[in-house]
């Protein structure tokens, strides 16, 4: 990669209130092709950083004010922010300095005076690590994959997509980034659904025409759960459950409509026809599906619906 591309796209924020420090990594890191910001106390760090997102934090850990703990501390506890490597800069070796650091959210640590080839090591590996997330949560969004990242621990929302934000606040409208408590409840449910070995169903919530599926993708290796968003409205479900059991039209609207949960007189009203009409097609839908219950041919009709979602999710298909 030339010195051009990082500069466009490699951002690295040093905060250190010793003006000396920084013009010997900001010469460094320059001369290297990265973008280089600057900020000389903890306040202007936490104003930079959620302007500029950088892809790296140097941070040192002694400053007057507001250290550098306070400002790892809250760096990551603003979504915005929190996903940025930190690497903390200090003089202080001791043990319980250097577990303050990690404690603090801090991934790496480089102890003055400051080796400016031994923090372009340490800032490349990380801003590696930076680069693979911010490509695979790209990606993600590009085939359609609105995915949200949940930290089992505490249940909070550790990252998404930008369609699975759009999607959140759509459904659940969440005016923060936080985990939406329906949302949170399904996740723990599924979790234990998973630990006992039963089958995990979706969270379904309904918007009109429009619904939201969210299809449980057990945790990572960081102990986070990951869940993929789906929306589709009723017509595509309708022409799924056509497809699947060769039904007309109307009959799988009726069938759609039983998936809900809704009577007979319900359907009736919502399609403009009598529940006695109801009935019929569903008799015709019982036929074809060769069930003799609403519960049976519901089931079968919501089997088939998951599955469908799970081919257009994994991108495959017949």
């Amino acid at each position: 990669m030339s010195a051009i591309d990082r500069i466009n796209n490699d951002i690295v924020l040093i905060v250190d209130d010793v003006p000396e420090n920084l013009a010997l990594l900001h010469d460094a890191l320059d001369e290297s092709g990265y973008t280089v910001l600057v900020a000389t106390n903890g306040e202007s760090a936490l104003t930079r950083a959620r302007q500029s997102l950088p892809d790296v934090i140097l941070l040192d850990a002694m400053m007057p004010g507001m250290d550098g703990f306070e400002v790892a501390r809250r760096l990551k506890a603003d979504f915005a922010t929190h996903h940025i490597p930190i690497v903390f800069m200090t003089g202080l070796t001791e043990t319980e300095h250097v577990l303050a650091a990690f404690a603090a959210g801090g991934a790496d640590y480089v102890t003055k005076p400051i080796r400016p080839q031994e923090v372009l090591a340490r800032i490349a590996a990380h801003m590696q690590n930076a680069r693979q997330m911010k490509q695979a949560r790209t990606a993600l969004d590009a085939f359609g994959q609105a995915t949200v990242a949940i930290r089992a621990a505490d249940g909070k929302l550790v990252w998404q997509t930008p369609l699975a934000r759009r999607l959140l606040h759509d459904y659940f409208a969440t005016t923060r980034d936080e985990t939406p408590p329906r949302l949170l409840e399904w996740i723990r449910d599924a979790e234990t659904a998973r630990r006992e070995g039963r089958e995990i169903s979706q969270l379904l919530v309904a918007d009109g025409s429009r619904r939201l599926l969210s299809s449980f993708h057990d945790q990572t290796g960081d102990e986070e759960w990951l869940v993929v968003l789906r929306e589709e409205d009723h017509a595509s479900a309708i022409e799924t459950l056509i497809t699947a059991f060769r039904l007309t039209s109307k009959e799988a609207e009726v069938l759609y409509w039983v998936t809900q949960g809704k009577t007979s007189p319900d359907i009736g009203i919502i399609l403009g026809s009598s529940p006695r009409t109801v009935n019929k097609h569903l008799e015709h839908v019982f036929e074809k599906m060769g069930v003799e219950t609403r519960t049976a041919a519901a089931g079968l009709a919501m089997n088939r619906l998951r599955s469908s979602t799970r081919l257009d999710a994994g991108g495959g298909g017949d």
